[in-house]
């Protein structure tokens, strides 16, 4: 594994910097956090983490590259990830003023199960257009043709576990009791926010 040291700081730079950047995944643990709390949020970034696991599968399996050839295929996947995106800002749209006297997530009457949570970050990743591109990118253009299917399978997994950890370290983050308080006042403006956000995110997927 030494020998390919040097790819595997590459990759995790370049992870780095797409997984911190603001897009849907983001967006949605964002929203998650604030609608439904801790656990919610974190079984909604380990769904994300699993989402990674089948850009890299296909990439793998060398799917991507016929993907990137295929106009109606990639065109069927960014609508399909813009309408679940749209629906998912319309739905945060729909916020309404929590007047409990304590502070707890938003619509407390509607909490979400854990599997529902898992799936609905799997799904945002899984047909995310850019992470697409950004997978393709990065299994033709840094990582070696040379390079054994072992390791790759390796750096996708080390990929899965970082989104994960980042994601759930944002989850933990923006569910402490300060930032909950605050968001028990003004938390419905604030998924309207975060909805117009998505819709919006929706809109840039697919043109």
């Amino acid at each position: 594994m030494l020998a390919y040291l040097d790819e595997f700081l590459l990759i995790a730079i370049a992870h780095f910097f797409a997984v911190a950047s603001p897009g849907p995944d983001f967006a949605l643990v964002l929203k998650q956090s604030v609608q439904q709390g801790r656990a919610n949020a974190l079984w909604t970034s380990a769904g994300v983490a699993l989402g990674i696991l089948v850009h890299v599968t296909y990439c793998l399996f060398g799917v991507a590259i016929l993907l990137a050839q295929s106009e109606a295929a990639f065109n069927v996947l960014k609508y399909v990830a813009g309408a679940y995106l749209a629906y998912m800002g319309l739905q945060a749209l729909q916020a309404q003023a929590n007047t409990n006297s304590v502070a707890q997530p938003q619509h407390t009457a509607h909490i979400e199960s854990n599997f529902m949570a898992l799936r609905r970050g799997f799904l945002v990743n899984a047909l995310n257009p850019k992470a697409t591109l950004f997978f393709l990118s990065l299994f033709t253009l840094v990582i070696s043709a040379d390079t054994p299917s072992y390791v790759q399978a390796i750096y996708g997994g080390y990929m899965a576990i970082a989104t994960w950890l980042w994601f759930s370290f944002l989850s933990v983050m923006l569910t402490k009791d300060t930032v909950r308080a605050f968001f028990h006042k003004a938390g419905h403006w604030f998924d309207r926010g975060i909805g117009v956000i998505l819709i919006a995110l929706a809109i840039r997927v697919v043109i």
